[in-house]
C-alpha cells in the first residue's frame, strides 16, 4: 500500500465554538488523555501511512505543542512523516482558506511533491479505531475513483450529517448534506480514499470552473459519472458535532466494551507525558470513573473522567462530570453534569449542575 494522509485540523470548529475559542477541533481534549487529531493519526500510522499532513487554519499553538515532531506517532522521520501544513486562502484573500476545497488548493504544492499512489483525507471529528488498508484494498478492489467510509449510526435529531444512499454493490446513488434527520441512517464519517494524481486533477477543474464546495460541486455534481463506492465501517465511531455529543460519547468510555473495542488490538497514541501516579485520599471514594495520573483525589468522584493533574478537595463530590487538565475543585463543592476546561478554579463550596442534553460548561482560566 503508498498512501499518504492528509487530516483537516480545523473544518469542525464551529460545532463546538465552546471548546474551539482557543484551539483547533483536531486539539480537543478527550477521554482524559488524548486529543481528537490523536484517533486519526493512530489509525493512520497503525495502517502503514507514514507521511501526513495536516492542515491548519487558525488557534493552532496548542496543537503544535501537542504534535512536536511527531515522535509519539513514529513520526519525526527525514523523509516523509509528520508534515504541518500552514494556511494558504486566495492570493487577493485574507490568507485563510474557507471551505475544504479551498484548503486543499492551498496544498497541491504538498500533493505535487510526493510519489503515492492513494490520499486518505481524515477530519478530526470522529472517534474510531479503523485499518485504512482494507479501506484501500476495498477502493481497490472496486476500482473506484472515490471511496468514502460510512456508518450506520442511531441519529437522534440533528442537521450536522451527511447521509448516503447506495446500490447493491455498495456505489452511492445519492448524498444529502446538513439534512435534518433522526432514526438510523447511513452517513458519512468524513473519510475519504482517492487517488492522489486523480485529487490533483479534480482540484485543477475545481480551480478552472470557480467551484466553491467540494462535496456539492465535485462529489455531488459528478455522482453519476465518478465510480463513488461507500466503505461499511461497522466498529464503534462517534461523531463529535456539539457540546452535547462531546459529553454523551466521553461518558461512553465509561462502558467497558466500548474501551475495549477502541483501545484493545491497536493502540491509539498520545503526546507523553511523565506524571506522578494519582494519589488518593483515606476519604475518598471512586466509582465507574476514569482517573489520569496526577490527580490528588481527596473527595467524591462517580461517573466521570478526571484529565492529568486534577486535584479535588475533601468533602467534594464529583458525579457525571468531565474535568479538564490541571483543575483546581476545592473543598465542599458539589459538581454533577459539567464540563471544565483546563486550568479550571472553583474554589470552597460552590454547586454546580446541568444535565446530559445541556451540561454546564467553565471556560479555559476561569475561577469561580
Amino acid at each position: 500500500m503508498s498512501a499518504i494522509g492528509v487530516i483537516f485540523s480545523n473544518i469542525h470548529d464551529d460545532n463546538i465554538p465552546e471548546l474551539s475559542q482557543r484551539r483547533t477541533m483536531g486539539s480537543l481534549p478527550y477521554g482524559g488523555r488524548y486529543r481528537l487529531i490523536d484517533f486519526a493519526l493512530s489509525n493512520l500510522v497503525n495502517s502503514g501511512v507514514t507521511t501526513v499532513g495536516i492542515i491548519t487554519k487558525n488557534n493552532y499553538q496548542s496543537l503544535m505543542d501537542h504534535l512536536g515532531s511527531g515522535k509519539d506517532w513514529d513520526l519525526a522521520r527525514k523523509t516523509g512523516g509528520l508534515i504541518l501544513l500552514p494556511p494558504f486562502g486566495a492570493r487577493n484573500g485574507d490568507g485563510l482558506y474557507k471551505n475544504r476545497l479551498e484548503a486543499l488548493k492551498g496544498i497541491t504544492g504538498f500533493l505535487n511533491r510526493r510519489n503515492e499512489d492513494y490520499a486518505v483525507l481524515c477530519d478530526c471529528d470522529g472517534v474510531y479505531r479503523m485499518d485504512l488498508s482494507a479501506v484501500i484494498d476495498y477502493h481497490e478492489a472496486k476500482q473506484a475513483d472515490i471511496t468514502l467510509v460510512c456508518h450506520n449510526e442511531e441519529i437522534a435529531n440533528s442537521s450536522n450529517y451527511t447521509t448516503v444512499k447506495t446500490d447493491e454493490d455498495g456505489r452511492i446513488t445519492d448524498i444529502k448534506i446538513n439534512e435534518t434527520v433522526r432514526g438510523c441512517e447511513k452517513f458519512y464519517s468524513n473519510i475519504m480514499i482517492v487517488g492522489r494524481q486523480f485529487l490533483l486533477s479534480l482540484i485543477e477543474d475545481a480551480v478552472a470552473h470557480g467551484y466553491k464546495s467540494f462535496r456539492e460541486d465535485i462529489i455531488m455534481r459528478r455522482i453519476k459519472s465518478l465510480k463513488i463506492y461507500a466503505y461499511d465501517f461497522e466498529g464503534y465511531h462517534a461523531t463529535i458535532d456539539s457540546l452535547a455529543s462531546y459529553f454523551r460519547h466521553n461518558m461512553e468510555l465509561l462502558q467497558k466494551p466500548v474501551r475495549d473495542e477502541l483501545f484493545g488490538a491497536r493502540d491509539i497514541y498520545t503526546k507523553v507525558r511523565d506524571s506522578a501516579p494519582s494519589k488518593y485520599g483515606d476519604a475518598s471514594q471512586v466509582k465507574n470513573s476514569l482517573i489520569s495520573d496526577g490527580c490528588i483525589v481527596e473527595g467524591t468522584v462517580e461517573n466521570s473522567i478526571l484529565f492529568r493533574g486534577v486535584k479535588v478537595g475533601k468533602g467534594t463530590a464529583v458525579r457525571n462530570s468531565i474535568v479538564m487538565q490541571d483543575t483546581v475543585i476545592g473543598d465542599n463543592v458539589s459538581l454533577d453534569y459539567v464540563i471544565t476546561d483546563k486550568n479550571v478554579v472553583i474554589r470552597d463550596r460552590r454547586v454546580l449542575a446541568g444535565c446530559d442534553v445541556q451540561p454546564y460548561f467553565l471556560s479555559k482560566g476561569t475561577m469561580i
